[in-house]
């Protein structure tokens, strides 16, 4: 059987040398090169959502390859596909730098300039721990490619919007139909969430940041267990700890939580930082909450722009979801739909401040009197997302129709929120 290669690499030339190479080796099936880590996460996610068994066994790695470092990278891969073997391209091939890169899930490393027999032999070495990897999987490889539970990232489209209680009530949903969840507040410097839930709280996400191997106890230290059952991540009390956090720390945090945890809910807050731009690309679904009035609807048009700018996330990968609707506001979901580009949650989440204020103030948010409209169209959300079942209340839910666009989650590729 054919060994499916898949090069990966941003420089032309290096795109041309691995696949010339690859393509004189013996049984090997080169795929269509890609150029950058976004297309890499696409095409597997695609490949992945047809069958497993499409998934190419081999993936090569060029060290330049961007917007995401190369070891990152190997680390996504190795995290939703663990049947995909990686090789690592480089001009270093040094021990400090294969150890790196074993650490973060590559199965080898082909040093440049490429030479046949090395590339030949590693390559061989790769398909065989792959083909093996998925007969000791058999049937379970599906379950395991996701590389663990949902994560979806809550974004504002400016501050005051409500993403914060976006997040708390999806998660507070989605733990109480069953699944094991997890909140992580990514808004940084002014994260709410620990005040949203009223708990008093020692470690946060910045302990965790210098970290390069979080163990399930490390991680089990960091988490506040709220009386709800979320699991609890919480932005540090000092601001200016937040810049702690950097983009691969983050990567590293929520690949650890996706990997005890069925669902994890990140509110990323509304403003972009390393950190929050590194949560959205590799969540499975990512939010965006405005508000239907013109300031706000610009805002999220801004940020839709910036993440497709920065290769974060592609406008018709995100959903927005509009707080604060009313029926006869002007401006109207299909209207924010075509102003953004994006998707829009089915389900709008209606004008409630005098529901919420009381619980807001006492940091009591997880205890919305379950037949308000607000947590019933909240929750109703979080069934649409496939986080939970709709509340028994309000199976028809506040939707305004079907979820608009072209899918309401994805795969693989952040600030002060008032709720309500």
């Amino acid at each position: 059987m054919a060994t499916r290669i898949l090069p990966a690499a941003g420089d032309a030339d290096a795109v041309r040398s691995i696949t010339t190479l690859l393509s004189q080796l013996p049984d090997a099936e080169p795929l269509a090169p890609v150029v950058d880590s976004t297309q890499l996460a696409d095409t597997l996610a695609r490949l992945a959502a047809e069958s497993v068994d499409e998934l190419p066994e081999v993936v090569v790695v060029h060290e330049r390859i961007g917007p995401v470092p190369a070891l990152e990278l190997i680390r996504e891969v190795a995290l939703r596909h663990p049947a995909v073997g990686v090789i690592l391209v480089t001009s270093d091939p040094g021990p400090g730098l294969f150890q790196a890169a074993m650490d973060y899930g590559a199965r080898g490393l082909v040093s440049l300039p490429l030479g046949y027999e090395e590339l030949a032999s590693r390559v061989q070495a790769v398909a065989q721990w792959s083909a093996g990897v998925r007969r000791h999987l058999g049937s379970g490889a599906d379950e395991l490619t996701g590389a663990g539970g949902t994560v979806v990232t809550v974004s504002g489209a400016k501050g005051g919007v409500g993403a914060t209680l976006t997040a708390v009530q999806l998660a507070l949903a989605a733990q109480a139909s069953g699944r094991s969840t997890a909140l992580l507040d990514m808004d940084l410097q002014t994260g709410d969430v620990a005040a949203y839930l009223d708990v008093q709280f020692r470690r946060s996400v910045a302990d965790l940041a210098a970290i390069t191997d979080l163990s399930p106890r490390v991680l089990a230290d960091a988490v506040f267990r709220h009386d709800s059952g979320l699991a609890l991540l919480l932005a540090p009390g000092e601001g200016e700890r937040g810049e702690e956090v950097t983009d691969r720390a983050a990567r590293q945090i929520v690949g650890a939580l996706r990997s005890r945890y069925e669902v994890v809910v990140v509110d990323c807050g509304a403003q972009l930082g390393g950190a929050g731009a590194a949560a959205v690309e590799v969540a499975d679904t990512a939010l965006l909450v405005t508000t239907p009035d013109v300031v706000a609807v610009r805002g999220a048009k801004r940020a839709v722009r910036l993440w497709d700018r920065l290769q974060i996330r592609k406008a018709e990968e995100t959903t927005v979801v509009v707080n604060r609707h009313t029926r006869s506001a002007e401006i109207q979901p299909p209207l924010i739909q075509r102003i953004t580009g994006t998707a829009v949650a089915a389900t709008a989440v209606p004008a409630g401040f005098k529901e919420l204020q009381a619980a807001v103030d006492a940091g009591r948010v997880h205890e919305l009197d379950a037949k308000g409209a607000v947590k019933q169209a909240l929750w109703t959300l979080a069934g649409e997302l496939g986080l939970a079942g709709a509340p028994e209340g309000d199976r028809k839910g506040h939707g305004h129709g079907r979820l608009r666009g072209d899918r309401g989650s994805v795969s693989f590729r952040r600030r002060r929120d008032g709720g309500g």
